[in-house]
């Protein structure tokens, strides 16, 4: 266990041809790109959560049916940092660092006031996001890193701060028809109004400023104040349907105070981030045309979630489908001190990954009768209308233990069937995949003993005519890190085997990532 989650893995930046098995589609050409943590120690200091790692980006090249593999870690200003200092000199969110006092490059950022606020990393592990013609790797601060899609070089950083007053922002961004990008990001500056922002970075610029990056063009669309200036609400996603963006604020909370001085304290920023089971859990919709905040005030028992899967609209409903918990032990199993040999045995989830739809009345009769079920649609979802007009809402379960859910992103927004995730169950660890069809809940699963499949991603077929018409795409990762892991490519629709891509290296456990079309990789050196 501790091979696959806490040992360095080597960079391969170089392309290695992979030994292909079985029937590539011949259609499948371009770049599966991936982030998460590779790198847990560095010199004598170990980070103290998974999430923690310095990122290492891979990806799987598709070149008329060969593969290519490689692997760089990001040169972040903190792995630099950390690299040249060997030791951790940069906090991570379940890490604090603390300056070595021999040396002083570090000296003039340490005076206690510029943590209250901290400086945050630019460790960014998490996914990658395409804006305009370019791609980043992305975390949950304010920074995020330009990379090379096909080198996996790193180049500039970005601040959103510069253009967006927000000091955290979530690594799951939304992409319109245009392929603008929607994004949500926390301010927690502004003189103790915190709150949430929404915002959006075009995918073009003008002509005559083609020489300016899409992030100057960047506009707040809303802004939603957090219902307690001192507790934003944790949120790692949100939803989007044709009209309307979904923003969950749900009880498990940052404590800005005690953010402020953990440095003082000698305890992470994770520390601070707290759940309320007592408390509820509120659904804000905004209008994507007015810009404004739905009026009536939806809310749900409290939760802990990470993804929302889609959303859509139908009759006057939002429907909408998250992936929930009862309580935040998601995070806790990941510390390396649990990732030990004997994690799958000794670690189990206190809940498991609950697939929720929350079906939302937002045109319902206003003079409806209290203690009524307002919605309309087939469903065992139920929104009750309460005395002072609120509206409390319970989900239909679809079902039970998939996480790192895709879809088929044309999907996105709209009615859709399909769900592709990795099977957990009670450990945390994948060892299966799944496609779920929501509406006939039916479930196909691929695994191999000894396998730990990745978050899996769809990608449609040229002339695909439904919704599942193309491959899966999943990294896969052997219990035995003497057997090489191997790049699986599934058929969408019957969830059956089509080839596999296997690689002579040690690969790490990923987080998120994208496909790239082959129109879509900038070649050569532009």
């Amino acid at each position: 266990m501790d091979a696959l989650y806490g040992r360095n893995k080597e960079e391969h930046p170089d392309p290695i041809k992979a030994e292909v098995q079985g029937q590539l589609p011949t259609w499948l050409q371009g770049i599966l790109l991936r982030n998460g943590p590779g790198m847990h120690t560095i010199g004598d200091s170990k980070y103290n959560h998974w999430f923690d790692g310095m990122a290492l980006l891979h990806s799987f090249t598709f070149k008329n049916g060969e593969v290519y593999y490689r692997s760089k870690y990001l040169r972040s200003d903190t792995y630099n940092c950390n690299i040249e200092a060997n030791r951790i000199v940069v906090s991570e969110f379940g890490t604090m660092a603390y300056p070595d006092p021999c040396k002083n490059i570090f000296a003039k950022a340490f005076s206690y006031l510029s943590h209250t606020i901290p400086e945050f990393t630019d460790n960014c592990l998490i996914n990658i996001m395409k804006a305009g013609d370019e791609f980043y790797a992305t975390g949950e601060t304010n920074f995020i890193r330009k990379i090379n899609a096909q080198t996996l070089e790193t180049l500039e950083k970005v601040d959103y701060n510069k253009y967006v007053a927000v000091n955290l922002a979530t690594s799951h961004p939304h992409y319109d028809s245009a392929g603008n990008v929607l994004n949500m990001g926390t301010s927690i500056v502004d003189k103790g109004k915190t709150k949430y922002l929404l915002f959006k970075i075009p995918s073009s610029v003008p002509e005559q400023e083609k020489k300016k990056s899409c992030f100057k063009h960047l506009e707040v669309v809303c802004s939603i104040p957090s219902r307690s200036l001192l507790h934003p609400s944790y949120y790692h996603s949100f939803g989007i349907t044709e009209n309307y963006i979904i923003f969950i604020e749900q009880p498990f909370r940052l404590d800005i105070v005690k953010m402020a001085t953990a440095y003082i304290r000698g305890v992470s920023w994770a520390s601070c981030l707290a759940y309320n089971k007592d408390d509820k859990t509120w659904f804000h919709f905004i209008d994507r045309k007015t810009k404004k905040e739905v009026s009536t005030k939806f809310y749900t028992d409290a939760m802990v979630f990470f993804h929302h899967i889609n959303a859509y609209e139908e009759d006057g409903h939002i429907v909408f489908d998250i992936i929930a918990y009862t309580d935040n032990s998601l995070y806790d199993m990941f510390y390396l001190k649990n990732l030990d040999k004997d994690f799958e045995e000794n670690v189990k989830l206190t809940s498991i990954p609950t697939c929720k739809r929350f079906v939302v009345p937002l045109q319902h009769d206003k003079d409806a009768v209290v203690d009524s079920n307002l919605v309309t649609l087939p469903s065992t979802a139920t929104a009750v209308k309460e005395k002072d007009g609120s509206i409390y809402c319970q989900p239909e379960i679809l079902c039970e233990g998939i996480e790192l859910p895709r879809i088929n992103y044309d999907y996105n927004g709209k009615k859709y069937k399909y769900v592709f995730a990795t099977e957990v169950q009670w450990s945390p660890v994948p060892t299966k995949i799944a496609k779920f069809n929501t509406q006939t809940k039916e479930m196909l699963h691929w695994g191999q003993d000894n396998c730990w499949p990745s978050e899996p991603v769809f990608v449609p077929s040229p002339d695909a005519k439904e919704e599942d018409d193309g491959v899966i795409l999943t990294c896969v990762v052997k219990t035995d890190p003497k057997d090489p892991p191997f790049l699986l490519v599934l058929d969408a629709k019957t969830f059956t085997e089509l080839g596999r891509a296997t690689v002579n290296v040690e690969m790490h456990m990923d987080l998120h990532g994208m496909f790239i079309p082959q129109q879509d990789v900038k070649t050569g050196t532009e």
